[in-house]
């Protein structure tokens, strides 16, 4: 039997250990800008062409690299950032393993310039595929320009499992944050398509972090630092007020190196522990400094994860440290002893009891004890529908209500006429029946088997996610134009989501534009949509996506069409007539899916006369 085992040719070898290093565009940037750090750079400049699948370029001012070296750094496992494996466990650098250039290489083409002081020229290598095709002197200044194009060009199944422009753009956009939060002390430049998207000068972390993420970040930072014979702990958490619903702002370094940690986010949580509304994450920045040979870096090819040797100690300074920031700086809500929750009170007048809390306490005399735990919140109800009950019936003996109508104000989707029910509800339809609203909350009407209660805002959720889904598939979607487009200023990589969803906005009857690097502008909307409310709705519309992305496995049209109908129904506390309040029924039931809003919860409860005799021991 002949042999069949034989040695990969390099170029290959080095394309399957591209496939660990280099993913994505973004990765390539990474380790680029973690070599320009390396190497001493003051100043960086990134410049990419179409999310970086055309072009990826990085200027800076460090050391430079003699004629070898710039030969030598495209070999593979050539470094100089290690000589003996005692030197894994004392590392100060981003990179150690010499794999990065010789993975980008082998999928793109690439060309490199560099010079170091002492020389006269620099040197120019012209490399595609891991072949050299050129090396040359050239004029050059100080420091490495490196020049990528092309990625994956060799590689067509891998540049095929790219994503769109935006998608990639958001993608390369983090790793630049994560390099450009590391070191404060270096200036950075952003170029995307000939567009400045970042410009950061030289100067403090929070100088830093304003640059980054807006200047609205000023008022939320709140320094922490914190320093033992372990480990220091210095950085800036947000106060809890500040907390997003989705993740993304949530920055670890151990020394200079971002990590990910879900242990270490543990702690800081905790350390909130009582202060986050619900499901909230809060906003930090925070740098650990800790012996290198405490760590081990080498866990994984991005070498976004690391292994301590003590996990429990750092867990718990990293708390106490959180805890202490959160009470020095008076983070904590400081207690009100003026304020009851079963007061209404009046700084001008003696506090007065709340009407309903003094219904509640009578009632609750004349309740048998055995059943007051468990039937409290239905009482609430019925006191409070004996009472609006009365109140409807003076007012319809006083003038018709018929001449008296108000204006649908929540949107063109529940002014249309149809009156479709199903079958259930018809059969249920009493025709002497009342609406009215309970808190504000609650649309009650009664039935023939007793009584209906409605939740208005998961009502109104289920009528507008059907609606946009069908918008969404027929492209269908009616829109108003603005006289006055409206502008909104978002992030980067909000920016760039915008872009990514373009399509199915434009079906829902959103017209956008952009104008500028990080700003939009809507020139119309969905009718469902007002023009107070576009601005409000549409920035809710981006978080809630992004919401739904970390935590459902939905499609991208479903999750708009649910992030849409979730920002922009009727809220709790909205006043609505007799007129809204019978639309919503009938939108409801002329749903497909009346029962629950998209994410499951109910929009409706009917109790029966049974249930609601057996509350008074009938």
């Amino acid at each position: 039997m002949s042999d069949i085992i034989q040695l990969l040719p390099d170029a290959i070898a080095n394309q399957i250990a591209a496939g660990e290093v280099v993913q994505r565009p973004a990765s390539v940037v990474k380790e680029l800008l973690e070599n320009a750090i390396d190497a001493g750079a003051s100043k960086i400049s990134l410049i990419v062409k179409e999310a970086g699948k055309q072009q990826i370029t990085v200027i800076d001012d460090g050391v430079g690299m003699s004629e070898t070296d710039a030969r030598m750094c495209f070999e593979r496992h050539a470094t100089s950032k290690i000589r003996k494996s005692e030197d894994l466990f004392a590392l100060k650098t981003m990179g150690f393993r010499g794999e990065a250039m010789a993975s980008i290489a082998a999928v793109a083409q690439v060309e490199l310039k560099t010079k170091t002081e002492e020389a006269e020229l620099g040197t120019c290598l012209q490399i595609e595929a891991s072949e050299v095709k050129k090396q040359t002197h050239v004029a050059q200044t100080k420091g490495t320009t490196i020049n990528v194009k092309n990625l994956f060009y060799n590689v067509p199944a891998r540049r095929n499992f790219l994503k769109s422009n935006p998608v990639e753009l958001r993608h390369i956009i983090d790793e630049f944050q994560r390099v450009a939060l590391a070191h404060p002390e270096v200036a950075f430049n952003f170029h995307q398509n000939d567009i400045d998207v970042y410009q950061l000068i030289a100067g403090k972390l929070s100088q830093r972090i304003v640059g980054l993420f807006g200047n609205s970040y000023k008022e939320q930072l709140v320094p922490v630092e914190e320093k033992t014979d372990q480990l220091g702990i210095k950085g800036y958490i947000g106060k809890p007020e500040y907390a997003k619903k989705t993740r993304g702002e949530q920055f670890f370094f151990v020394n200079d190196r971002f990590i990910k940690s879900g242990y270490l986010h543990h702690a800081v949580v905790n350390a909130f522990e009582g202060l986050l509304p619900t499901d909230t994450y809060p906003f930090y920045v925070l740098f650990i400094s800790i012996d290198p040979a405490r760590i081990d870096v080498n866990v994984h090819p991005t070498k976004t994860e690391i292994k301590f040797d003590d996990e429990r100690t750092i867990y718990g300074i990293m708390n106490a440290a959180i805890r202490q920031a959160i009470g020095a700086h008076n983070v904590s809500p400081s207690l009100d002893f003026e304020s009851d929750v079963n007061f209404s009170f009046d700084r001008s007048r003696r506090p007065v009891r709340d009407d309903f809390s003094v219904k509640q306490q009578n009632y609750q005399k004349f309740k048998g004890s055995s059943h007051q735990n468990e039937n409290s919140e239905w009482n609430k109800i019925l006191d409070d529908f004996q009472s609006l009950s009365k109140k409807i019936s003076e007012e319809e003996s006083v003038a018709d209500r018929s001449q008296n109508q108000q204006s649908l104000t929540f949107g063109s989707a529940i002014n249309e006429e149809p009156k479709l029910k199903k079958e259930a509800l018809d059969q249920e339809a009493d025709s002497d029946r009342s609406l009215f609203q309970i808190h504000k909350k609650y649309i009650a009407s009664q039935v023939k088997s007793g009584l209906i209660l409605i939740d208005q805002q998961a009502a109104h959720e289920r009528i507008l996610f059907e609606k946009f889904m069908s918008n969404l598939t027929n492209h269908s979607g009616s829109s108003q134009q603005f006289l006055f487009p409206e502008q909104i200023q978002l992030s980067p990589q909000d920016f760039a989501l915008v872009f990514e969803m373009e399509e199915e906005l434009n079906a829902l009857g959103f017209s956008i534009a952009s104008f500028g690097k990080d700003t939009i502008v809507i020139n119309g909307a969905p009718m469902e949509l007002t023009d107070a409310t576009v601005k409000p709705v549409f920035e809710g519309l981006i978080e809630q996506f992004k919401q739904n992305k970390n935590n459902l496995s939905i499609s991208k049209t479903e999750n708009i069409a649910r992030s849409l109908a979730r920002r922009s129904a009727i809220k709790t506390g909205a006043v609505l007539s007799e007129e809204e309040m019978n639309s919503i029924i009938d939108k409801l039931f002329a749903c497909k899916q009346p029962n629950y809003t998209p994410s499951g919860s109910a929009t409706f409860v009917i109790f029966d006369l049974d249930k609601i005799a057996g509350f008074f021991n009938h």
